[in-house]
């Protein structure tokens, strides 16, 4: 096929997957994503300036991370079972209230007690939209949800990356109170939630009134030991994503200091090229698993991240830049791929499912950081990439996975 052939294929499949009618639900809840995890990382990115003002020491920085980690991570599948039981079309409002409650106390709390109420509220808003979002994002994706998926996920990744610079932009030149100003990302949150709490809402008064219509292909594709045995698989690879993931998101600027001697400025270039790679992965790895299936994506994902991360701690610093863009855009493309096919393995939980797999990856993550952080200290930035270099392999057991075809999940 030629150039101009391959474009106006793009332009065909793109202008088709925009025409979509929930197209625009799609955009605000891809929206609803990125402003949530721009209000996440305001806990990490004040960290500094919060162990400044409160005189606190490393251990109870630490116990304010785990209780957000807890919030955050831990109840996604108790508020996704919980609202798998009883739907609710505001649910989204819900978190980002308990979100924005968290927001102004972190700015003005003057005690530890009333840091870790802040950060746990705000953990729970993490806790509410990602598997709720994750929830309406497959249903209103319908045959496309592997696009929808992707279009959701680029909002997440975009929003966690802006949200330490707008901390440094609007807070770090002043004081900790200035956090507060925040607060105007989250009314714009509850502005991009409206049309998703409209149709969600449309969409529940319409399973009520035609149960039938969206409750007839709710049968579990495999038997309840086998359906175990594959959430355990998906696990694994999650584990295997998401360390090598921290080690590149965590410490690839210390990483270029050390071994290239490039400047702080510069690393931070090298680092916005990865995170550019993650979300052109995010994108991508969605409708390739619509039209080729999940299975494949997640095989070729993870194990296909292998070549480049193996070569990565040998090779010159513009080629490392290069291995580092493919390794990003290989690991990214399957998350997902990775979401909606446990989703299709559990289509009559797909709030349980969502929030398990997103608090797995997010407490996996933050794990590996202080795991990887403790082991540079002991070691060298350097050995971690040498070790952390061999854990795409164990996406090998993608073999495992039965090939589920794209099975439908509830209309």
């Amino acid at each position: 096929m030629s150039l101009a052939g391959a474009v106006k294929t793009f332009r065909i499949r793109l202008k088709n997957l925009t025409s979509m009618q929930t197209f625009p639900v799609l955009l605000a809840l891809s929206a609803s994503h990125m402003l949530n995890d721009l209000l996440q990382s305001v806990v990490t990115a004040v960290y500094p300036m919060l162990k400044e003002d409160l005189n606190l020491d490393f251990a109870q920085i630490g116990i304010i991370t785990l209780v957000y980690q807890i919030a955050a991570s831990i109840f996604q599948p108790v508020v996704g079972f919980a609202f798998d039981k009883r739907p609710f079309a505001y649910s989204l409002p819900a978190g980002m209230v308990s979100t924005s409650v968290g927001i102004a106390l972190f700015a003005y709390s003057n005690s530890l007690p009333g840091i870790l109420l802040a950060v746990f509220l705000i953990g729970i808003g993490s806790a509410t939209l990602h598997p709720e979002s994750s929830r309406i994002t497959s249903l209103a994706g319908r045959e496309r949800r592997g696009f929808a998926q992707s279009v959701f996920q680029v909002g997440g990744n975009f929003g966690g990356s802006i949200g330490p610079l707008a901390v440094a932009l609007i807070v770090t030149p002043h004081n900790r109170h200035y956090v507060l100003w925040f607060l105007l990302f989250s009314t714009i949150a509850f502005a991009a939630m409206r049309p998703i709490v409209r149709w969600y809402k449309n969409y529940l008064n319409e399973a009520k009134l035609h149960p039938e219509s969206h409750k007839k292909k709710l049968a579990l594709p495999l038997s309840k030991k086998r359906t175990t045995f594959v959430i355990c698989v998906i696990m694994v690879l999650i584990f295997s994503k998401y360390v090598y993931m921290a080690s590149l998101s965590s410490y690839y600027t210390f990483y270029l200091m050390e071994k290239f001697g490039v400047s702080m400025k510069m690393s931070q270039i090298y680092l916005f090229i990865f995170v550019v790679s993650t979300a052109a992965g995010t994108l991508v790895g969605g409708p390739i698993g619509d039209k080729y299936g999940r299975k494949l994506v997640i095989w070729c994902s993870i194990l296909g991240c292998a070549p480049f991360s193996l070569l990565l701690p040998h090779v010159s610093l513009p080629l490392t830049a290069v291995l580092s863009f493919c390794a990003g855009f290989m690991l990214s493309s399957a998350f997902p791929a990775i979401l909606l096919y446990a989703q299709e393995l559990l289509p009559t939980k797909l709030g349980m499912i969502s929030g398990l797999f997103f608090g797995f990856a997010f407490g996996i993550g933050g794990i590996a950081s202080a795991v990887l952080g403790k082991f540079a200290d002991s070691y060298s930035i350097e050995t971690i990439y040498n070790v952390c270099a061999y854990m795409p392999l164990m996406g090998i057991i993608a073999c495992l996975l039965p090939n589920l075809k794209n099975r439908e999940i509830p209309k």
